[in-house]
């Protein structure tokens, strides 16, 4: 599974007392060895304030369309988790070269890199 990657997975909540079903990006290597993905929450809330780990995806974007989202919706960088592939529920769509740009400069970020 190429980075970009928008697909749709049971996301754990941070406390661990459950998890939602909800998009998410793949953020890790294309090239890795294994059955694990490091996927990136996405979420339809509209925060007030953007965080600088925050992408925001407009569907006003001219390259929404693409990523098979439904409204817009914000890429939190800094919510990450691995998920092992099989449970992922299916592909959406996929984030531009320029939107997959983005992510790397806020993922760099995100992680103090």
């Amino acid at each position: 599974m190429k980075r970009g990657t928008i697909v749709l997975t049971p996301f754990p909540f941070t406390n661990l007392s459950g998890q939602k079903v909800r998009p998410a990006v793949v953020v890790s290597r294309s090239d890795r060895q294994g059955r694990d993905v490091l996927l990136a929450f996405i979420t339809g809330q509209q925060p007030l304030v953007l965080a600088l780990t925050d992408l925001p995806l407009v569907d006003a974007h001219p390259d929404f369309a693409q990523t098979g989202l439904k409204k817009s919706s914000v890429v939190k960088l800094d919510k990450l988790v691995t998920i092992e592939t099989s449970i992922l529920l299916g592909e959406l769509g996929e984030l531009s070269a320029a939107l997959l740009q983005e992510t790397d400069t806020k993922l760099r970020y995100a992680l103090d890199l």
